[in-house]
């Protein structure tokens, strides 16, 4: 169940320019009364949403017939974008809940700013459009092809408008290659990856996970056995959305072997928004690489990467496109991108780090996250929250903060009784320290008596991780 906010359009509020842009003072509570009695007759978890933005939006209005002589309009447009960049620069310093690193200078692109780069069709086709920058984006599809194995002559990919679009297009992929294929993902995986099921009209099973996050093979197993008669299409995750866990490719594989699939029945689609491009740089961890039998990597650019706009990376194998793709005459080029027009700034973005930081530069920041990582659970469990930490994540995972304000504060992604905090290159040990000094604060407000009580996470994140009266003891 879903409660929302009231829609306001007052105008006239709007047009005034506030004192300061706060995201916290933007829009007002919502009124749950009447979603908290259907909630309840219906026993469903109620989700509030974000507040509504429209009562304190900056409106568009006409110019006056005198302000070219007057340039109150730019005075006035000047001080709104100051006051903007203030509210940035606050809520970057609170940001810990989503996975963007924050840790970045792009200054000597910006003298490309003022073009109109426009990617549009196959990245390795030109078209009739000039201005553009697909010899970076080919620069970048080489880099990546080479971290996951896969020759020049053997990949097709291109850079997307975000990681929702390189699931998009991976599951599209396999749904081409297998019309009647069913599509096998694991609960715990993004909303994208559901949200193209419905987009493409493909039936979808939903298969169990582990406490970890990771997906259950041996349900993965019995839900293979029930459809042997249609192919598989199977999204892998390489970190899930809120624990961060990495699904087992290699399970995935054996276990689809096992059930009778052979290699000419699957495809396995691998979502590595955040972890796919930290996974190659950690020790023993598990590959992934296209000389195993999988179809389509997907990475997110403007996550551990960096990048000011979001953006993505999605690479399968070139005999798979040609089922997909039409040649456009409009364009001289081929159509075998889910969007038409593309971010040409984004490749130049891309390009830039990659020079910039390589192999060993992605590895130091790899070994650095973690121990970050680490470093935040630790100190979360010896304060007396419960944590967890997957062995091959940044992502911590603890108690949701009984306090909103300090929720929304911190930027905090939640889901029922858990948060995360996402330990990116951005955040520094300086950081978490003033993170966990509020939170402590925030949860001593809420017991002034001293006696604190902690909630029981042990259904989600186990009793070994769970703090609470019952859980504590026995650990």
């Amino acid at each position: 169940m879903v409660a929302m906010a009231p829609a306001l359009h007052d105008k006239a509020a709007a047009a005034v320019l506030p004192e300061e842009i706060s995201i916290d003072s933007c829009g007002i509570e919502p009124d749950l009364e009447d979603a908290d009695a259907i909630g309840k007759l219906r026993g469903e978890r109620e989700i509030v949403l974000g507040r509504n933005l429209h009562d304190q939006c900056f409106s568009i209005t006409e110019p006056e017939h005198d302000d070219e002589e007057t340039g109150d309009k730019d005075v006035y447009m000047a001080g709104v974008l100051a006051r903007y960049r203030k509210t940035l620069v606050e809520r970057t310093k609170y940001h810990l809940g989503y996975p963007y690193n924050l840790d970045f200078d792009y200054g000597a692109l910006s003298q490309l700013q003022h073009f109109s780069i426009n990617n549009l069709g196959d990245p390795f086709i030109e078209s009739n459009y000039g201005v553009h920058s697909r010899q970076f984006e080919v620069g970048v599809l080489d880099w990546f092809a080479r971290l996951w194995e896969l020759e020049k002559n053997e990949y097709w990919g291109y850079i997307t408008n975000c990681g929702t679009e390189g699931n998009l297009h991976g599951l599209l992929v396999g749904r081409e290659v297998f019309p009647d294929g069913i599509l096998y993902a694991s609960k715990d995986s993004h909303y994208s990856v559901f949200k193209a099921g419905r987009m493409y009209r493909m039936e979808v099973v939903k298969v169990d996970t582990l406490l970890s996050g990771e997906i259950d093979c041996a349900d993965f197993q019995r839900r293979l056995l029930e459809n042997q008669d249609k192919p598989a299409i199977v999204n892998v995750n390489i970190g899930t959305t809120v624990k961060g866990a990495v699904d087992d490719l290699d399970g995935v594989i054996k276990t689809l072997e096992d059930c009778g699939f052979s290699q000419d029945r699957f495809y396995i689609h691998c979502d590595g928004a955040l972890f796919g491009l930290m996974m190659p740089f950690v020790k023993r961890a598990p590959k992934v690489s296209f000389k195993k039998p999988i179809g389509s990597v997907s990475v997110s650019g403007h996550k551990f990467v960096g990048c000011p706009m979001p953006c993505g990376i999605q690479i399968t194998r070139i005999e798979h496109i040609n089922t997909l793709s039409r040649n456009v005459e409009y364009l001289a080029s081929r159509d075998a991108t889910i969007m038409g027009s593309r971010n040409g700034h984004a490749p130049l973005f891309l390009w830039y780090t990659l020079n910039r930081k390589g192999y060993r530069g992605f590895k130091k920041e790899v070994e650095k996250c973690l121990a970050n990582a680490h470093y935040l659970a630790g100190c979360l469990r010896e304060s007396g929250f419960g944590a967890m930490l997957n062995e091959l994540s940044s992502t911590v995972v603890f108690e949701r903060p009984q306090d909103e304000a300090f929720v929304r504060k911190w930027q905090l992604a939640c889901q029922g009784k858990i948060a995360h905090a996402v330990v990116m290159p951005s955040v520094t040990v300086d950081k978490l320290k003033v993170f966990l000094k509020e939170l402590i604060e925030s949860r001593s407000r809420l017991f002034p008596d001293g006696k604190i009580v902690a909630p029981c996470v042990a259904e989600e994140l186990g009793a070994k991780n769970c703090a609470c009266v019952k859980h504590s003891s026995c650990s």
